[in-house]
C-alpha cells in the first residue's frame, strides 16, 4: 500500500450530491457538494423522485471537480468509497452505480460506507489527533443515536430515538409554526428571539431509568396541542417562545443523554456529529454542561455535520486498512443499521 492512501468519495443518500478527495482519512483535498434544498423548500420535504433524478444530473460534474479542485487524477486514487446506506434508495442507487463503475473502470477497490459511520468520522478530520474510544452523539433529520466507539470501525449503540429524529421533530414543528422547511436552522435563528423558559413542553420519560434512548414524538404532539389549542381561543402565538421552548426541551434531552453516556462508559470527549450537530444551541449547551463535568466536547465545522462526501472518505479509509472492501454486487441498504456490514 502506497503511504497515503487517497480516497474518492461519493455521497447521495438524500438530497446533496457530493464528491471528496481524502488523503488518509484525515486531510481533505476537495470537498464538492451539490445541494437540491431550494428545489425541495417549494414542497416542504425531500421529494424522493426528484432527489433521485437531480443526483443523475449533476454526478459526473460533481465527481470531475472534485478532481479537478483536489489537483489529482484517477490514476492517483488508490479506492473509491461510496454510501450505500442509510438513505433514499433511489438517491442511493444513483451514487452506488457511478461509484462501481467507477471503480471498475480504473481497477481500483470499491470501498462500501455506511452514511451514519461517516457522519461519526467527520470529527476525524475536524480533529487530527482524534481517536477513539469516545462517546458519539448522531443527530440528524433521520438519525438519533449516542454511539460508544470502541475503535476505527467498531461501534456500541447505547442509546437511539424509538420514534421521531431530533432533526424530524424540529422539521414538524417549523412546518406548525409556519417558518417552513428546512426547520432545523429557522428555528435556530427565531428562538434567539424568544422565551425559552415561556412553556413548559415535556420531555419522554422511560420506565427504565437508565435508559439512554430518545423519544420526540410526545414533544413533537404537545407543540401542535398547545398551538390548537391557543388558535381555538383566538389567542395570539409567539412562535420565537414556542421555539425557543421546544428547543430546550429537545436540547436539554441530548445533552443529558450524552453526558449520561460518558459517565457509563468512563470516557471524558463527546464527538458530535449530523446536521443538528450546527445547532447554535445545542453546541453552547452541551459544551458548557460538558465543562461542568469535566468532559471534551468535539463539534465539527458546518460544513462536515451537513452530508458531504469527505466523511465517507474518512470512512472508507479506517474500512481500507482493515481490508474490508466491497465487491461490484454491493447494493443499496435504505435502512442500514450502524455498525452492520
Amino acid at each position: 500500500m502506497n503511504e497515503d492512501v487517497k480516497i474518492l468519495a461519493i455521497e447521495s443518500s438524500c438530497d446533496e450530491t457530493s464528491a471528496a478527495v481524502v488523503v488518509n482519512g484525515r486531510k481533505v483535498l476537495s470537498n464538492i457538494i451539490s445541494s437540491q434544498i431550494d428545489i425541495h423548500t417549494k414542497f416542504g420535504g425531500v421529494v424522493p423522485e426528484i432527489a433521485s433524478r437531480k443526483h443523475v444530473e449533476v454526478i459526473a460534474m460533481v465527481v470531475q471537480q472534485a478532481l479537478d479542485e483536489a489537483g489529482v487524477k484517477l490514476d492517483d486514487i488508490d479506492a473509491v468509497g461510496v454510501t450505500y446506506g442509510p438513505g433514499l434508495v433511489g438517491a442511493l442507487l444513483v451514487g452506488m452505480q457511478y461509484a462501481k463503475s467507477l471503480a471498475y473502470a480504473i481497477k481500483k477497490p470499491l470501498i462500501g460506507v455506511n452514511h451514519i459511520e461517516g457522519h461519526i468520522s467527520a470529527n476525524f478530520i475536524q480533529y487530527n489527533d482524534l481517536k477513539p474510544p469516545f462517546v458519539c452523539l448522531v443527530v440528524s433529520g433521520g438519525h438519533t443515536f449516542i454511539v460508544y466507539m470502541k475503535d476505527y470501525g467498531e461501534f456500541e449503540v447505547l442509546g437511539q430515538t424509538r420514534d421521531d429524529a431530533a432533526g424530524e421533530a424540529y422539521d414538524k414543528v417549523a412546518r406548525a409554526i409556519g417558518l417552513g422547511y428546512p426547520g432545523g436552522p429557522k428555528i435556530d435563528k427565531i428562538a434567539k428571539e424568544g422565551n425559552e423558559d415561556s412553556i413548559k413542553f415535556p420531555r419522554a420519560n422511560f420506565h427504565d431509568n437508565d435508559s439512554l434512548d430518545f423519544s420526540f414524538s410526545g414533544l413533537k404532539s404537545a407543540v401542535l396541542n398547545y398551538l390548537n389549542k391557543k388558535q381555538m381561543k383566538g389567542e395570539e402565538i409567539n412562535r420565537a417562545d414556542v421555539a425557543a421552548s421546544f428547543q430546550k426541551a429537545a436540547v436539554s434531552f441530548l445533552v443529558d443523554n450524552a453526558i449520561k453516556a460518558c459517565k457509563i462508559k468512563g470516557v471524558h470527549k463527546i464527538a458530535v456529529a449530523g446536521g443538528v450537530a450546527a445547532n447554535t444551541y445545542l453546541r453552547k449547551t452541551l459544551i458548557r454542561e460538558g465543562q461542568l463535568n469535566g468532559i471534551n466536547v468535539l463539534f465539527p465545522e458546518f460544513t462536515l455535520c451537513t452530508d458531504n462526501a469527505a466523511m465517507i472518505g474518512s470512512a472508507a479509509y479506517f474500512e481500507y486498512k482493515k481490508g474490508n472492501l466491497s465487491n461490484l454486487t454491493l447494493n443499496a441498504v435504505p435502512n442500514l443499521k450502524l455498525g452492520q456490514r
